[in-house]
């Protein structure tokens, strides 16, 4: 079974429905599959063939959704590229993936003379084509395009993944097809979905193949804008989103909040990064009509391993990523990969149709992260007796004072749950007597003031001692990556000194 399945279901069962919401209004499912095939047809007249990789730098559109089932019609390997990257990590991954083409809209068009141009640039903003490059199009060219193969590489998806440098995510129509099969266990009724996540991550893509197998509506916001977030809900009714924490709170912070209509949506994912529980309980409350899952994974899985159901929001398991969604087996292992026991931790690895096919040109890293067969995923985690899944920290993330094992995420919660407190950070730095000492970095709520000193006594009060910070450098806002995420590695190269 291959992707395309996703895309002939919604045309033959769902063909008059919308299936994307855009400014010059909607489009349905028989207009969106010849669109997609059409546009493959342009791919074709360029000279771009199967095997080819094709970049993207553009922000969320109706075209980037085109352009994903375009390239899968035509057997192109898509590249999608983080938003946020400077020019330098472009220029890498144009290099590294050898694109013979790439994609920009009008946000990024004027960046491109910074990073080395491949064969073709392809304009696909609103205005005019600017000049050099060739403006997206649909052809009526007749290709009779190959089937794609489970074993085709659908994409290449640039992380930092679980070992040293970027390097790109080898995802087949195998894996993302799995991955397909397993959101629907957990999403199985989607009617609008927003990409307000960026789509170049998989933590929106995870669900694009779903909401079309199942007829759905794709809904746009260009980048995450809390209050363009709120009116899209509103104007289109939509029903389920995926977003990251630092999004989230951004979300319920807003003073707009109580103004717009919020009661479409049902269904709320949110992952990529720990959810301090004072956040989501806050969430909770504040949207006592939406149902909530976590989800945890890696772009390595495609992204989908654990899930947390909206049920164990309300009992002791709140905390954990939840249990393996069925397809996918997860272990908690120690050094030698055997078996950790019951509430001992211990790296998660994980096996299943949805693990990457490898790295792209690395194939001693792909052959240590995926040894024996498992993906080993850098996590620190531990299972309960229950089987819930607690993940505590990447292993590189650890802070170890006096030997002692610290995880972060447990003393970020703690640390958010201050009332002055809107984020927080914990890395660790090096000390003289302890080794290593924690450090959090911490940005306050507008209007409120905050030491040093009286929040560490704060946290003195609610946690065990060599899990309290040593010392707090208090910022306006933290670093964050294309997806929200906090960049800690941005944090350490500015605040780890001594």
């Amino acid at each position: 079974m291959n992707l395309m399945f996703c895309l002939r279901r919604a045309k033959q069962f769902h063909g008059a429905k919308v299936a994307s919401i855009t400014a010059d209004g909607p489009i349905t499912w028989n207009e969106l599959y010849q669109r997609a095939h059409r546009a493959a047809a342009f791919l074709y007249d360029l000279g771009i063939r199967k095997g080819d990789r094709i970049a993207v730098w553009m922000l969320n559109s109706h075209e980037y959704l085109e352009l994903y089932y375009a390239t899968m019609i035509a057997g192109i390997i898509i590249v999608p590229l983080n938003t946020r990257w400077n020019e330098s990590d472009v220029a890498f991954t144009l290099v590294d993936s050898d694109s013979v083409a790439v994609v920009v809209d009008d946000r990024f068009a004027p960046m491109v003379a910074g990073v080395p141009r491949p064969q073709y640039v392809i304009y696909a903003g609103k205005g005019a084509c600017p000049e050099g490059m060739i403006s997206y199009g649909h052809s009526n060219t007749p290709y009779t395009f190959d089937e794609p193969q489970e074993e085709d590489v659908a994409g290449l998806f640039y992380t930092s993944g679980t070992t040293g440098g970027p390097k790109g995510v080898m995802l087949t129509h195998r894996n993302l097809w799995a991955n397909m099969r397993h959101t629907l266990q957990v999403t199985p009724n989607l009617t609008v979905w927003l990409h307000a996540a960026p789509m170049f991550h998989l933590a929106d893509l995870g669900t694009l193949y779903v909401v079309t197998a199942l007829g759905g509506t794709h809904a746009f916001i260009p980048s995450y804008d809390p209050e363009a977030f709120m009116q899209a809900v509103e104007q289109c009714c939509v029903s389920d989103t995926v977003l990251v924490p630092t999004m989230v709170s951004m979300l319920i912070e807003h003073p707009a909040f109580s103004k717009y209509d919020l009661s479409s949506f049902q269904n709320f994912v949110y992952g990529a990064s720990p959810m301090p529980l004072p956040l989501l309980k806050e969430t909770m409350a504040k949207l006592p009509h939406t149902r909530f899952r976590q989800g945890y994974g890696m772009t390595e899985a495609s992204p989908l391993l654990t899930v947390l159901e909206h049920e164990d929001h309300f009992g002791p398991a709140v905390t954990s990523a939840g249990k393996p969604v069925l397809g996918t087996e997860v272990r908690v292992v120690d050094e030698l990969d055997r078996d950790a026991p019951v509430g001992e931790s211990g790296e998660v690895i994980a096996r299943g149709p949805n693990i990457m096919k490898g790295y792209w040109k690395r194939p001693e890293i792909t052959a240590e992260v995926l040894r024996g067969g498992w993906l080993h995923t850098g996590d620190i985690g531990r299972f309960d007796e229950n089987g819930f899944l607690y993940i505590l920290d990447r292993k590189k993330d650890m802070i170890k004072p006096g030997g002692e094992n610290v995880y972060t995420p447990e003393v970020e919660s703690m640390i958010a749950a201050h009332p002055a407190v809107l984020e927080v950070a914990v890395i660790g730095v090096a000390d003289p007597k302890w080794g290593e000492a924690i450090r959090a970095v911490v940005a306050c709520r507008n209007g409120t003031k905050l030491s040093e000193q009286d929040l560490m006594e704060w946290c003195r009060g609610r946690m065990t001692h060599f899990k309290c910070p040593s010392s707090i450098v208090f910022v306006e806002s933290l670093p964050k990556g294309g997806t929200g995420k906090v960049q800690k590695g941005v944090l350490r190269e500015r605040y780890g000194a001594t």
